[in-house]
């Protein structure tokens, strides 16, 4: 067999699958295999199926809503936590470039202050 064609084209495959089969559910049955089918995480019936019948592993991809929302929630946290630091850095960089050192060090007292006064 030629496994070129002529006039253009993607290569045919070696061992194509032109063989098909027909399997009837019924709507208790169906809702059993769309359940299966979406937490496999496969994107393909027809793949999933072969997978079932010939044996391969069973992959069940688990998706919790709550650890989403924590991490979602926490990376905010961080981000945040790190402005906040950033901003610091800034404030001081400023303050001991635009004033005497006696007075940039009054003015870092009170920014210390208000800092432990935030985090309480």
């Amino acid at each position: 067999m030629n496994n070129k064609r002529s006039n253009g084209g993607r290569n045919r495959k070696l061992d194509p699958a032109t063989n098909r089969y027909s399997v009837n559910f019924s709507n208790e049955e169906d809702m059993r295999f769309l359940k299966m089918f979406d937490r496999s995480g496969m994107t393909s019936k027809s793949a999933f199926i072969k997978a079932r019948i010939f044996g391969e592993p069973f992959h069940v991809v688990a998706f919790d809503k709550s650890l989403h929302e924590y991490y979602t929630k926490l990376s905010d946290f961080h981000a945040q936590f790190r402005m906040v630091g950033n901003n610091y850095n800034q404030t001081l960089k400023e303050l001991k470039s635009h004033f005497s050192e006696r007075r940039t060090m009054a003015l870092v007292c009170k920014l210390e202050k208000y800092m432990m006064q935030l985090s309480r």
